[in-house]
């Protein structure tokens, strides 16, 4: 297919699609624009790791110096790491100007789930997805994560959508797109930080394997659509998350009392939250104990303090964001050895045969 000559693909990743092994597409957008560095490359490997260890090859993809890469090697993610947000943000509209540019781009789910689809990777962990924004119908302001599940043939799995958006009509732009959206043991759409978003949804995945079934079945039919796994964040950190629900709550009340309307709602909302969570408001035991309660399940608790969640007192948003994707990552790996027992050898990965790989 057109365009394949232009990707690199990894040596260890091209050899588990050759296989048909398990691989776990991760974006780079997390990386450049999550955290500082040094944290931001040890928040990579880290992820990484816990790919690996549950017996997957983590494919993280990226743009650099204008070409595709779908897995990196330490040495470019330590690159991407110290390029920071001098790495443009980039969503699937920007990747001909940044290949064009020969340009470095760090990729958006929507990116990274053209990306993987293109080479065959078939399932896409993340901590959150984009979705449409409050008075997003007035605005049209809508993520473009959106559209890609509509046309692009990935399972991405995360923890729903951040009520900082509205996510009634996310649910409803996603059916309008043909998006099958499903949660894990519960008919409640989980809104990121806490198990509920109030808003019910048809398909429910008891098991792995019910997971398995739903996407071989979706590949089998040909759709053409992704598909949305939400997992709700774990009862035993959903104390923490109710934390920063409260203040998005409270942020969206400021906010309808301000007036504040349009374009300027997102901004005011981030801003708000930060201040709710992060600010000298909240004490420095608080943000100890949702320090703990955020990365005890990946057993790293010591590094995550170390790199900023908890600093003098005071909250990183971005890097609780960055910690609870580790969360996501390491419990939900499982899905995609159910899934190739199912799918087998069907999957084999022919159309990889002309895509140019990086040699080591």
């Amino acid at each position: 297919m057109a365009g394949r000559d232009h990707l690199k693909i990894a040596p260890d990743v091209h050899r588990a699609l050759l296989r048909g092994d398990a691989v776990v597409a991760l974006e780079s957008t997390i990386i450049s624009h999550g955290m500082p560095y040094p944290e931001n490359l040890q928040t990579a490997r880290e992820v990484e790791a816990i790919v690996r260890d549950n017996g997957a090859i983590p494919a993280t993809i990226a743009i650099l110096d204008g070409v595709p890469c779908i897995g990196l090697d330490d040495e470019q993610l330590e690159r991407l790491a110290k390029l920071g947000k001098k790495a443009q943000k980039t969503a699937r509209r920007d990747i001909p100007h940044i290949v064009a540019a020969h340009g470095n781009g760090a990729t958006t789910v929507s990116a990274t789930m053209f990306f993987a689809s293109k080479v065959g990777i078939h399932v896409f962990v993340t901590g959150g997805i984009g979705g449409v924004h409050r008075h997003g119908e007035q605005t049209m302001d809508i993520s473009s994560d959106l559209t890609e599940l509509g046309r692009t043939p990935v399972a991405v799995v995360s923890a729903g959508v951040k009520s900082i958006l509205d996510i009634p009509r996310t649910l409803e732009f996603l059916e309008t797109q043909g998006v099958t959206v499903a949660a894990y043991k519960t008919h409640e759409f989980p809104a990121f930080f806490t198990e509920s978003s109030g808003c019910k949804i048809p398909c429910r995945l008891d098991s792995p394997e019910d997971g398995a079934r739903l996407i071989h079945a979706n590949l089998n039919l040909g759709l053409g659509s992704g598909i949305l796994i939400a997992v709700p964040i774990p009862k035993d950190h959903s104390a923490s998350g109710y934390t920063i629900e409260s203040a998005i709550q409270k942020a969206l009340e400021e906010a309808n009392h301000k007036n504040v309307i349009g374009n300027a709602v997102t901004p005011f909302l981030l801003a708000r939250v930060n201040e709710l969570t992060g600010g000298a408001s909240l004490a420095a035991k608080q943000c100890s104990r949702w320090c703990k309660d955020c990365c005890c399940a990946c057993q790293s608790q010591t590094r995550v303090c170390e790199i900023g969640i908890v600093e003098q007192g005071i909250c990183s948003l971005s890097a609780v964001l960055t910690a609870f994707m580790v969360l996501i990552v390491q419990e939900f790996t499982v899905y995609i050895f159910h899934f190739h027992t199912y799918c087998g050898s069907s999957l084999q990965t022919y159309f990889i045969s002309d895509v140019k790989i990086v040699e080591k």
